[in-house]
């Protein structure tokens, strides 16, 4: 296998189904996706019924506070194990170029593994490799517990490049006709259409790796982003699934004593997207409090003083353009209950963005006990659905400008957890590619 390891980057051997496997029910979106939804993936168990499936790899996050989630690891690691020996898989070592067409619109991207000697997710990482948002440390356990004795991984992992010159991933779609055509069908539920090409060209990988290399040039760096020639190079930005990267890097740093540098655990397979594609589109995450204890209006009131005005509207329309269209530079959050909407107005807010203001004070306020829990939802219906169910709570959060999350995370470090999403949730990576890892 390839290895640039002045980038972090490794061209790995990937195993994709055979064929004669009906990909579409092959394929599942991310297990991080729908989690206040189980109709959603009950939908998925139906579709896919007896047929190959990496529904059977994975652990859909919605059934993490059910009964029998040991169980189904152990299930996860023997369908993996079987996979394998029924020998459902064809292998290629070459990077993967993928479209995804959906509502519309063509996301370019490229399949290659990281080396997690280059990823640090904690605070103030200087990392060539770096989260763009705060790791709940509380996620990783179930994650941990599934990749540690699993022979394969899966990637729903997204992650950014910074090419506003388009030099890295928009050359291989110039030139589709040389590569060589690997998988071309209609995800599940209307998730759109999703292709992908093995890059066998080594002139268009070497490529590749030479763009990729310009982009990591520390002058080149510098002179970008304005920051002092010696700055720590930033290449790889988080965009989706941060946990599951993360969770490999622990893994990584529990078996590298005893397995050596030279494993392939050391990499994560990872779907990497350019920041300025224009199909890639940022959406906000909205936040969800269910089984409410207490009332949360009476705690921001306490956090924010009389900085905080909360004022109740008669039309969902209002919130939402008051919300995504503010007219000063107050922090506003929208606001769905039973019976009424609203918006939580915060005058000199002390974070850069709205989500900053409001995430401490839902920390403090699940600490002490006020909701049973919280989840973060994708898009505006299923959060005001949702919230307006006895004893919820829903809150709606404006999006941000998907071209300054590189310069703040190089000057700022970590935006707070869960600021943005790469698209709605339908628009998820979808599970295809698989990698051996032990």
């Amino acid at each position: 296998m390839k290895t640039f390891p002045e980038i972090g980057v490794q061209i790995p051997e990937i195993l994709l189904p055979k064929p004669g496997i009906d990909m579409q029910k092959w394929a599942v979106i991310a297990c991080d996706q729908f989690t206040s939804q189980p109709e959603y993936w009950q939908k998925v168990e139906k579709l896919v019924g007896n047929a190959p499936s990496t529904l059977r790899l994975i652990l859909p996050e919605v059934y993490l506070e059910q009964s029998g989630v040991s169980q189904r690891i152990q299930d996860i690691q023997h369908t993996m194990r079987s996979y394998l020996e029924q020998g459902l898989f064809q292998s290629l070592e070459n990077l993967v170029y993928v479209e995804r067409t959906v509502n519309g619109k063509v996301r370019k991207g490229l399949l290659l593994a990281l080396d997690l000697e280059k990823y640090d997710y904690t605070h103030g990482s200087q990392s060539l490799i770096r989260a763009t948002e705060g790791t709940i440390i509380d996620r990783l356990p179930p994650r941990i517990r599934i990749r540690e004795n699993a022979p394969l991984e899966l990637p729903h992992i997204l992650v950014l490049i910074d090419d506003p010159h388009s030099t890295v991933i928009d050359p291989l779609a110039k030139a589709k006709q040389r590569l060589k055509p690997l998988y071309n069908f209609e995800l599940m539920f209307g998730s759109g259409h999703l292709t992908g090409y093995a890059v066998t060209d080594q002139t268009l990988e070497q490529q590749v790796i030479s763009a990729l290399s310009t982009l990591a040039n520390p002058q080149n760096f510098a002179t970008r982003y304005q920051v002092p020639e010696n700055s720590a190079v930033l290449l790889f930005a988080m965009g989706d699934g941060n946990h599951s990267l993360a969770t490999a890097k622990a893994i990584w740093e529990k078996i590298k004593p005893r397995v050596g540098l030279n494993h392939p655990a050391r990499y994560a397979l990872v779907e990497i997207e350019n920041l300025h594609d224009p199909a890639l589109t940022f959406e906000p995450i909205h936040r969800l409090l269910f089984g409410l204890r207490q009332d949360f209006f009476d705690a921001a009131s306490q956090a924010f003083g009389e900085r905080l005005q909360i004022t109740e509207v008669d039309h969902v329309e209002e919130v939402i353009q008051r919300v995504d269209q503010p007219t000063s530079d107050r922090h506003l959050v929208g606001y769905f209950q039973q019976g009424r909407q609203g918006v939580l107005e915060i005058r000199d807010p002390q974070a850069n963005l709205p989500v900053g203001s409001l995430q401490p004070v839902l920390d403090a306020f699940l600490h002490a006990g006020g909701a049973e829990k919280i989840d973060y939802i994708h898009g505006r219906e299923v959060l005001e659905e949702l919230g307006r169910k006895p004893g919820n709570l829903g809150l709606y959060l404006p999006g941000m400008d998907k071209n300054e999350i590189f310069r703040t995370v190089i000057l700022d470090g970590a935006l707070p957890r869960k600021t943005f999403s790469m698209g709605e949730a339908h628009e998820k990576r979808f599970y295809v590619e698989c990698r051996r890892i032990g």
